[in-house]
């Protein structure tokens, strides 16, 4: 396995409908493969609105199943057909009246690793998620891909940094973080959680943002999406605030061990002095 990845992400506006927001992200993904890229990751419910800005059952209409739904099983041929590995953010149906905020992890033969279902579920004004989520209930997993030891941590999640910790133990190497945030929300934090959850737990982290307004509400997504490396420095330029865009970078998973030697945060853990941490 390479010790350079070359990993790409989407930030991307919405069309107005599922079926041409997928078939976009599909040509985003071979541009990337065009380009060498042999992971990607797209924005959170990546091929629907953020219909979390209001609360309304209409919306209930954007989940699918996550292990074998319509869009999945896309994914999968798209991965097959690139060789890429695929992170695919959806609104998963497991049965009747369970929902989650769920990503779903797609080697790059097509096969289906897994799924992580987001833990941290917000309330506020322009994101009433609890309206529709249930929290997740599946863990941390860290996915074996064809590239790496890959996670995932989706939007909200990212104000948390047990999550990060964990996916860390677990051996992530890159964790994906597709987000939907807004101005003037958490702005200011955009670019400083997460290079600080990098440095922290010392791997890379791909931060996505949805760009544009879009028409369930005035949440004006800003973009901004960027990879992070574990010594908590952009990788390349951050995306526009504005455009929808592709990214693509060259991460070098070699400075994952010559940081942690370096800083040994690790070796440094107190997990027997952290039992208030969990205490109600």
């Amino acid at each position: 396995m390479a010790d350079v990845v070359r990993a790409a992400l989407v930030q991307a506006t919405w069309t107005g409908d599922t079926e041409s927001m997928i078939a976009k992200h599909e040509e985003h993904a071979r541009a990337a493969a065009a380009q060498g890229a042999k992971i990607i990751g797209f924005q959170e419910v990546f091929n629907a609105p953020y219909f979390c800005q209001v609360q309304e059952p209409e919306h209930y209409r954007w989940a699918e199943s996550a292990p074998d739904g319509p869009t999945v099983r896309r994914m999968q041929a798209l991965a097959r057909e690139t060789g890429m590995v695929i992170v695919v953010p959806i609104f998963e149906i497991e049965q009747s009246g369970f929902y989650y905020n769920t990503a779903v992890v797609i080697d790059a033969d097509g096969s289906l690793l897994g799924i992580y279902r987001k833990h941290h579920i917000p309330q506020v004004k322009g994101f009433w998620e609890k309206y529709y989520f249930k929290p997740g209930n599946m863990g941390w997993p860290v996915f074996d891909t064809a590239v790496g030891k890959v996670g995932v941590y989706i939007c909200y999640d990212r104000h948390f940094p047990e999550g990060w910790r964990q996916l860390g133990l677990n051996g992530a190497q890159l964790v994906y973080n597709p987000s939907a945030t807004s101005r003037g929300l958490s702005g200011y934090l955009w670019q400083l959680e997460q290079p600080a959850a990098a440095v922290a737990n010392e791997y890379f982290i791909a931060a996505i943002n949805r760009v544009g307004v879009e028409e369930y509400g005035d949440n004006d997504f800003y973009g901004t999406s960027y990879f992070v490396d574990p010594r908590g420095q952009f990788v390349g330029e951050v995306a526009s605030d504005k455009e929808e865009e592709l990214v693509v970078r060259d991460l070098d998973f070699g400075l994952i061990d010559e940081v942690r030697q370096q800083w040994a945060f690790y070796r440094d853990r107190r997990p027997d002095a952290y039992g208030g941490l969990v205490q109600p």
